[in-house]
């Protein structure tokens, strides 16, 4: 049997990402792994560290039995512990460890892909004993692999990609947390429609419209007379939504229209990853 049609597409992301992050690395000499990565706490090294750790465990490897450093200070919840034990166990492995592993679990995951017969439907392990559907956690696991080749991207000096497979799953993923950050965390007034404008290698428009229960939607439809209205490029969406950088640092970016108080709490709360 082959790959269910539904699945298909987060598998041709992931295999677009690994492989660009695979020619990122591969020819990297030893001190360009400890290079600084946008993501929080996290070297060169970490990053890959932490991508072979989530394909080791799409593989149904168990995980590595280690004890953290208690002076990370980039970890602070249960979440980023869960994900530091497959980073902290590989901070010490030399570059031809580093490439050799993460070829030897490219291959694994490769054939196990060309054999997944299940649906998309199965449930599956997700992180800190959660279950998913293998549908979901496919389409988790390409947005993540490829956040991660923009983090090494960044770290290396080699931008792309940013129209890749990965960033149309990226995209959906994002989007479908914007409803969230208006109308719940960002408190968007009742009634009300906020707009986002983004434009670059991936353009779109989008509208979340908050109900009169306070329930946020998104929409392809622009909305007339909007309470917020936020453009910018791509690139900055992404590194907002993902922790990569704060609405300060980034503010020459960002256009905002509108109420300034809500297009504040809109972007204090736009980071939508752990």
């Amino acid at each position: 049997m082959s790959l269910h049609p539904a699945l298909q597409s987060y598998a041709d992301a992931w295999t677009h990402s690994i492989d660009a992050i695979s020619e990122l690395v591969q020819p990297l000499v030893e001190a360009d792994w400890n290079r600084r990565t946008p993501c929080p706490g996290w070297s060169v090294r970490d990053v890959v560290s932490h991508v072979i750790g989530l394909d080791t465990e799409m593989l149904g490897d168990p995980r590595p039995i280690h004890t953290l450093p208690r002076d990370l200070f980039h970890v602070t919840n249960d979440h980023q512990r869960y994900m530091e034990m497959q980073v902290d166990v590989r901070r010490h492995h030399t570059a031809p460890e580093m490439t050799a592993e993460l070829e030897y679990v490219v291959i694994r995951r490769n054939r196990q892909l060309r054999n997944e017969s299940r649906d998309p439907s199965t449930m599956v392990r997700g992180p800190l004993g959660t279950e998913l559907t293998l549908e979901e956690s496919m389409r988790r696991h390409a947005f993540d692999v490829w956040a991660h080749e923009q983090d090494l991207r960044a770290a290396l000096g080699r931008p792309g990609n940013l129209d890749s497979p990965g960033a149309h799953v990226a995209r959906d993923v994002l989007l479908g947390e914007l409803p969230r950050v208006v109308a719940d965390e960002a408190q968007a007034p009742r009634s009300s429609a906020v707009v986002v404008d983004v434009h670059g290698p991936l353009e779109f428009l989008r509208t979340v419209r908050v109900d009169i229960q306070g329930r946020g939607t998104l929409e392809t439809a622009p909305a007339l007379g909007p309470a917020v209205t936020l453009t910018l490029d791509w690139e900055t969406y992404v590194r907002l939504a993902c922790g990569r950088a704060t609405h300060e640092q980034v503010a020459d970016r960002i256009k905002t229209e509108g109420d300034p108080q809500l297009a504040e709490a809109i972007l204090r709360h736009f980071a939508v990853t752990r």
